[in-house]
């Protein structure tokens, strides 16, 4: 963080030194976080940026920032097999961190106490880096995301974020008063959340900050953590998707996606997609990425960060998008489940609906990527068995579904070859929108 202001810097690491973030418990374990697992493991963007499923064994993630370590075990949950290396600049965290990786028997894991511009120190090269609720304290992130470039492979793959400045404006508001009372000229500790605690209390409840800031969250026991993390955050600061982009090409980064993709999408801010306002009919055929998720933010500003993938530029794998496949490509294709998919849990919840002939809700575990449920009608649903196991070829799903439902239920005819794989093709491609199929086809 070589390019904060030494007195902001140290107001920063001292923040962290007093609260170690996040304050999560030791003890408590992402196992059963479908969605923090599925955005942590590198197959995902992995697959977004090349179309081909990643295998984890032996690759090197950094954990940019890793507070108290519970990304930094979520990173080693969500990716076996791969080495995880952790930095931040406060020791507490850096110890804290330790601790929580070691009570759960991750091995292939170190922490060092280091900042972002001496990361070549380190002598690693990695093949993700996870850098995670930091970059929007650097007054210019494009020098951050420089120096985690100087240590990303070639075909590596960086995710970050920064603070949505029209999400969260009213909360910059209420900092600039924090510092006009001056409780943010030295760290803020229970003094100062004391007296915030005690002004907000006292206010009306109309007062328009205290309405659209002020929840009972910020008055319970434990709510240091928050209160620190939003009215007192030292060196907080927000920014527009224009910002994100202008960075990136500061840093001569290429971006992949928004890593809640799907819940960017602008068409699903429309009443009806297929019928759009003329100017949005004519323009958004033409317009590009950034543009597309400006207008959103401008529109449906919901998410508090601009929580993003990005790479090194051109160095992905060129591909067809599924969407766009012919018959000879199907024909040759491999499907894959989401490895995050693939738990005993779900398969069992597979084989119930089966047995009871009820709707397969394959995403039930996940509120991301998806904006709305996925229900699968359970006899089809039945062919995704086998992907349980291992890799299917879509041939062999499409014999599957063949043997499962031999006859047109509507007129008892025989079901064709290639009737058979025109609907498995249908439900893969359904699936493969939101990732929890990957589909790859042979170079």
């Amino acid at each position: 963080m070589g390019d904060l202001e030494p007195e902001l810097l140290d107001k920063i690491r001292q923040q962290f030194e007093f609260a170690p973030y996040p304050r999560t418990p030791l003890e408590k374990s992402p196992k059963d976080n479908a969605n923090l697992l599925f955005i942590h493991n590198l197959v995902t963007p992995f697959y977004l940026r090349n179309q081909r499923v990643l295998d984890l064994e032996g690759k090197v993630i950094l954990d940019a920032g890793c507070g108290s370590g519970y990304k930094s075990l979520v990173l080693a949950e969500a990716n076996p097999g791969a080495q995880i290396v952790g930095i931040d600049l406060s020791e507490e965290s850096v110890k804290l961190a330790r601790q929580r990786l070691e009570y759960h028997n991750i091995k292939n894991a170190e922490f060092h106490v280091l900042s972002i511009e001496n990361l070549p120190q380190l002598g690693f090269e990695f093949d993700y880096i996870n850098n995670d609720e930091l970059l929007y304290l650097f007054p210019d992130p494009a020098v951050a995301l420089h120096s985690m470039k100087s240590v990303l492979k070639p075909a590596g793959i960086l995710r970050s974020n920064l603070h949505c400045y029209h999400q969260r404006a009213n909360l910059f508001r209420a900092q600039t008063l924090c510092r006009v009372m001056g409780l943010m000229d030295n760290n803020p500790e229970a003094l100062e959340i004391e007296i915030l605690q005690t002004t907000m209390k006292a206010l009306k409840d109309q007062v328009r900050l205290k309405a659209e800031t002020w929840t009972s969250k910020y008055e319970a026991e434990d709510s240091t953590e928050v209160l620190l993390m939003n009215y007192l955050f030292q060196g907080d600061k927000g920014y527009t998707i224009p910002d994100l982009f202008d960075s990136l090409r500061q840093a001569d980064l290429e971006f992949v996606s928004m890593v809640n993709w799907r819940q960017w999408e602008l068409m699903d801010l429309f009443k009806d997609p297929e019928n759009l306002p003329t100017f949005f009919e004519m323009s958004l055929p033409e317009i590009s990425v950034e543009e597309r998720l400006h207008i959103f933010e401008l529109l449906h500003p919901i998410h508090r960060l601009l929580d993003f993938w990005c790479a090194h530029p051109e160095q992905g794998t060129a591909f067809k998008p599924v969407a766009d496949w012919e018959l000879s490509d199907w024909q040759r294709a491999t499907a894959h489940l989401h490895p995050q998919l693939r738990t005993t849990k779900l398969k069992e919840a597979l084989l119930k609906c089966v047995r009871e002939q009820k709707p397969f809700e394959i995403s039930q575990d996940l509120s991301v990527p998806v904006t709305k449920p996925i229900p699968i009608d359970s006899t089809i649903a039945s062919c995704l068995l086998p992907l349980w196991d291992g890799p299917q070829t879509v041939l062999a799903l499409a014999q599957r579904w063949l043997r499962v439902r031999p006859l047109n239920p509507l007129t008892l005819e025989p079901v064709s070859p290639s009737e058979a794989l025109e609907e498995i093709r249908q439900l893969l491609t359904n699936l493969e929108v939101f990732l929890y199929v990957l589909l790859e086809i042979p170079t």
